[in-house]
């Protein structure tokens, strides 16, 4: 497992579209753009680990596993609608969504966030 210390040794990161049906996307405002890059597990693993940037912008989205994530640069919120919690997230700052919960991410400054997450039936 890969461990950072600055924003500097993230390392390249390739563009991720927000185009998985299972997460049933929504841009709701601007052109949010997404990258990232898996460091452990992934499609058929069970976890997964990586890193995660996203440009400025608005979008709604199923989320796929349990992931803890924390971030490294950048501030945004995220609405839980089942709940209607409204989460603000800053560097630093740890956040946790479950499987199949249906959010909105506010991207209010680019943000690059760590994650590790679990699905039992293992990610598609």
């Amino acid at each position: 497992m890969r461990k950072y210390t600055t924003l500097d040794e993230i390392g390249p990161l390739e563009v991720w579209p927000f185009d998985n049906p299972s997460s049933d996307y929504k841009i709701l405002e601007g052109q949010p753009k997404a990258s990232g890059r898996m460091d452990d597990g992934g499609p058929g693993h069970v976890t997964r680990a990586g890193i995660w940037r996203c440009a400025k912008g608005v979008f709604e989205c199923t989320e796929q596993g349990d992931e803890l994530m924390t971030i490294l640069s950048g501030r945004c919120q995220i609405i839980d609608h089942s709940t209607g919690h409204t989460t603000d997230l800053d560097v630093g700052d740890s956040y946790f969504v479950r499987d199949g919960s249906r959010v909105t991410w506010n991207i209010i400054e680019d943000v690059t966030k760590v994650f590790f997450g679990h699905k039992p039936g293992g990610f598609d």
